[in-house]
């Protein structure tokens, strides 16, 4: 099983700069080139502090500059917001000027509180029609010349400009859930990508299950890639755990309340919940968080990821935002690193 890296520039208190930010996440990334991970992700979000990622294409021109080997994962680009031709070209040439390692990630997007935005309040759940007329199409203009009459998008012959170094295309992978997407995605030869959020393990076999059966409904195409995306934290001694639970416990909670789109937002930030609201939402509660999400000590973490090994994922991706300082953060990844992937080396 290889691993991953998922990062934004995440924001809680107005008085951390943005740029301090952006050098944090910087750094993150470049522990994780060093210390072997395979890929890093960042995603696309807009207009919110808690999650700071409005082109991911943006960092993936500068990460490829400070960046040796490790591949870049738009992980990922919400399909009804872009047009293919411009999605073809910006992919492109990314790949170029990474000299090949670009990883492309899709998704139908999830947030209302963006479509309400960028699309005038079209429903969020109607994005998955934009993706599947998307990931066909994005692929022909990878290659070559293609004229498109759609339901989304229709334009006269065009193509990608400039072409991929990659060939045919950049690897694509697509966050699905349901049973459709997986089917989705491995029909059109797309990796998958996971996520049971808060959920605990049953919800990761439950999806390993659904890519197991669109495999079994498209016997005729290659198995592709199945990566699980965790919340992820490594601690050194035995009473650490509370602290990252109780950061994730509030992440969750105020994810929640993003995805809800009721509660007044201002200036990219959303109202501010009380201690009590956290605790009121008790499917968040720390102890569940500790046990349900990837939280321990080395021994810990690395028996629940070679249970993941055994399901038949092939990536997992360590999820790193979770509201903490930036030096803790980064101390649990050198001991991910140092204490944990090599028993899987």
């Amino acid at each position: 099983m290889k691993f991953s890296l998922f990062v934004h520039m995440e924001r809680f208190d107005p008085a951390k700069p943005h740029r301090e930010l952006f050098h944090e996440l910087v750094e993150l990334v470049e522990i994780a080139e060093a210390g072997g991970f395979e890929m890093i992700w960042i995603g696309e979000h807009l207009g919110m502090e808690f999650t700071i990622a409005p082109n991911p294409f943006d960092f993936m021109a500068y990460l490829a500059a400070r960046t040796q080997r490790i591949r870049l994962g738009v992980g990922t680009v919400i399909a009804p917001f872009w047009h293919p031709l411009r999605l073809a070209g910006e992919a492109a040439l990314v790949d170029i000027m990474s000299g090949g390692r670009l990883e492309l990630g899709l998704a139908r997007g999830a947030y209302q509180f963006e479509f309400d935005r960028m699309l005038g309040g079209m429903k969020a759940t109607e994005g998955g029609k934009h993706l599947r007329e998307l990931i066909p199409v994005l692929q022909r203009l990878f290659v070559g010349d293609c004229a498109h009459q759609g339901e989304c998008w229709s334009f006269p012959t065009a193509t990608a400009m400039p072409k991929p170094l990659q060939t045919p295309y950049p690897p694509m992978w697509i966050a699905a859930r349901d049973p459709d997407s997986h089917n989705f995605a491995v029909a059109n030869g797309c990796n998958v990508m996971v996520t049971p959020l808060w959920h605990p393990d049953e919800e990761v076999v439950s999806l390993r299950d659904r890519f197991n059966a669109a495999l079994a409904n498209n016997p005729g195409v290659p198995r592709p890639r199945l990566m699980l995306l965790r919340h992820t934290h490594v601690h050194e001694r035995t009473g650490d755990w509370e602290t990252p639970a109780r950061a994730l416990s509030r992440y969750y909670s105020y994810f929640e309340e993003w995805f809800r789109n009721q509660r007044p937002i201002s200036n990219g930030f959303i109202e501010p919940l009380s201690e009590a609201e956290i605790a009121a939402k008790a499917h968040f509660a720390p102890q569940l968080m500790r046990d349900n999400l990837v939280i321990g000590q080395p021994d810990t973490v690395i028996t629940r990821l070679k249970y993941y090994e055994r399901l038949g994922y092939d990536q997992y991706s360590y999820w790193i935002d979770n509201g903490l300082p930036h030096a803790a953060k980064k101390r649990s990844l050198e001991l991910f690193v140092d204490e944990v992937m090599p028993a899987f080396a």
